[in-house]
């Protein structure tokens, strides 16, 4: 198995820096690490290059100009680069377990695709983590734990038997692309994020209802993968599952149409990295 981790962001240093350091701390690298940028300044490239020249792997910057909220078509790009048999998403405000990325292939299974959770630290702790503190992956850590998007207080510790467990007898709860696994053919199969979805939201969702029309099956990750998500203010509408909104109506399309591949995917980037690698 080649891994590819590919990790979203977009204009936090600070955050990303965090992100990078827990990579040099897993006990099962990752063989390359693609930073999927959807258009940060130059802060940015800064701390990738520096990365660059720290960790053992390589880590490539795959950069899109800044033209609003486009994570579909950056993360396909990320993809569109990777040269591992298996890829793996994060964002760019979340902290690692050591084992995150050897969870992530103890689990890995064809004809299946991981979902993870996230910690939310909350404020006073995500101060302390961006200063430098290191993580705790404990019930008792500092995390908004009440919060409908983040991850129970019950499987905030790492218990690798019962993750075994758990993956095989419950399919992945929430969708959450900011802790994802997938064999890469798979993601070229159903031609990765659909581009169309611009701004926030659905665009994990609808890719998760194209994987399972194409007859994939989702695991979930609890008490494995485990990762520290950064607070922060969120770009999420008041109401993000408004019907009316563009990218829940291409999701509804997608779920009555029984779509597997979308249009304007990861096909477009291909030629380009191709060419490039």
């Amino acid at each position: 198995m080649n891994v590819s981790l590919i990790i979203i962001t977009y204009n936090w240093p600070t955050a990303l820096q965090r992100t990078l350091e827990t990579v040099a701390m897993q006990t099962r690298l990752p063989d390359e690490v693609l930073i999927a940028d959807d258009g940060s300044g130059p802060d940015t490239a800064e701390v990738v290059a520096r990365a660059a020249a720290q960790l053992p792997v390589p880590v490539r910057h795959i950069w899109q100009e800044d033209l609003g909220f486009r994570a579909a078509r950056c993360r396909n790009r990320g993809i569109a680069a990777s040269t591992g048999n298996y890829v793996v998403l994060l964002d760019g405000d979340m902290l690692m377990h050591p084992r995150f990325i050897a969870d992530h292939v103890m689990l890995a299974e064809p004809g299946f695709f991981l979902q993870g959770g996230r910690l939310k630290a909350n404020h006073l702790e995500s101060q302390r983590l961006l200063a430098g503190g290191r993580a705790v992956y404990t019930p008792w850590v500092k995390a908004n734990f009440h919060e409908f998007d983040g991850t129970r207080r019950l499987y905030a510790f790492r218990q690798p038997m019962l993750a075994r467990w758990k993956a095989r007898s419950r399919n992945g709860g929430r969708v959450m692309s900011c802790n994802m696994s997938f064999w890469r053919d798979d993601l070229l199969r159903v031609n990765g994020f659909d581009e169309r979805m611009e701004g926030y939201g659905a665009e994990d969702r609808e890719l998760v209802v194209r994987l399972e029309n194409a007859g994939l099956r989702r695991r979930a990750l609890k008490w494995a993968a485990l990762a520290m998500h950064l607070e922060h203010s969120s770009r999420a509408q008041d109401w993000v599952n408004d019907p009316s909104l563009p990218n829940n109506q291409l999701l509804q399309a997608s779920i009555d149409q029984r779509l597997v591949r979308c249009e304007r995917g990861i096909d477009q980037h291909v030629a380009e990295f191709a060419a490039v690698s």
